[in-house]
């Protein structure tokens, strides 16, 4: 047996532990909606489900240390009845409690809906936001997250445990100017999708943070971290690449704006995206990390690859939104 095979048994069975040890307290399982999006054909709803406290207050997401966002028991193997428009369905939750559905012919108009989320003993249904995207929109911006449009420092492990376990969550620091960059990068109509290796635990601080920070609404497609059949953590790289190639599937009259940073990867993967996709590709903005922020983010002061090749596709750089700003300017 692997390491990676004790790490899951091991995190299996905490999870079981802990389920039974809430159960017994009096909590219930309870269903959180994160953002889904869809075409008017076909949508996807994603949520989890966790043990509650139905005696407890609401938390005050915004000023909740980081680490609270961590301490949650997921619940697998509940059935979720979700419903988006017309459409109802029944699905389980998986072993790490999530829930991902597809649904076809919901009825719904482009624009933003809630579908609702339901397990047994729950109070009441959740609500998880909906993007119904029409199908004559023809561009779209995906940005990254971490020190593209908020300052992390990620990946460097102790500046990456100080950022998401202690600070609270009003500590976050937008990169100045990213928010009007991304609202100058598409229209009103044209949708934004954030892409990041960060964990879902941190959706409802995200969510609040870009609110708070005027960013554009958009469904976040994060990830769960955690050992995998094959590895002790899921590859972030990896993470991003499916997820860029499922929009391009989903969306196939969409060409879109890349955005992120040359901190970690995104030059290499939009690079990669370009070469594999480059009918699919608008425009690549990169935001270019000072010498200390990338010895920061992974102790050298340059960036960690070579710069991407976009081979015909525009590409802009700069230190924050309003470089980047003034790139897109200048392409008219």
């Amino acid at each position: 047996m692997g390491v990676a095979d004790v790490a899951r048994w091991a995190e299996g069975r905490i999870r079981r532990v802990g389920v039974r040890r809430k159960a017994k307290a009096s909590w219930v399982p309870a269903v959180t909606g994160f953002t889904g999006y869809g075409s008017p054909q076909r949508a996807r709803v994603v949520g989890r489900v966790l043990m509650e406290d139905p005696a407890a207050p609401e938390p005050a997401t915004l000023l909740q240390r980081g680490y609270r966002q961590f301490l949650t028991t997921p619940v697998p193997d509940v059935p979720v009845t979700v419903t988006l428009g017309g459409r109802t369905v029944t699905a389980r939750a998986n072993d790490e409690g999530y829930i991902e559905v597809l649904l076809e012919g919901h009825g719904l108009e482009p624009g933003w809906h809630n579908a609702l989320l339901d397990v047994p003993l729950a109070a009441h249904p959740a609500k998880a936001p909906v993007h119904i995207i029409a199908d004559d929109v023809t561009h779209g911006v995906i940005s990254d997250i971490d020190d593209t449009i908020m300052i992390t420092q990620l990946p460097r492990a102790v500046l990456a445990a100080w950022n998401s376990w202690v600070l609270p969550a009003t500590n976050r620091r937008p990169v100045e100017g990213m928010a009007e960059f991304l609202n100058a990068a598409r229209t009103p109509e044209e949708p934004v999708f954030y892409v990041s290796t960060g964990a879902w635990n941190t959706y409802e601080m995200l969510r609040d943070f870009m609110r708070r920070h005027g960013f554009p609404a958009g469904p976040m497609l994060l990830t769960d971290w955690g050992p995998t059949p094959t590895a002790l953590f899921r590859s972030g790289p990896e993470h991003k690449r499916v997820q860029l190639r499922n929009l391009l599937i989903d969306f196939p009259n969409i060409t879109w704006t890349l955005v992120g940073d040359d901190g970690q990867h995104d030059p290499m993967i939009y690079s990669d995206l370009v070469f594999e996709h480059p009918d699919r590709v608008r425009l690549v903005a990169l935001r270019e990390l000072s010498p200390s922020e990338h010895i920061l983010a992974h102790g050298t002061a340059t960036t960690m690859e070579q710069p991407g090749d976009y081979r015909e596709i525009p590409a802009i750089f700069g230190a924050d939104g309003a470089e980047l700003a003034e790139g897109l300017r200048k392409l008219g």
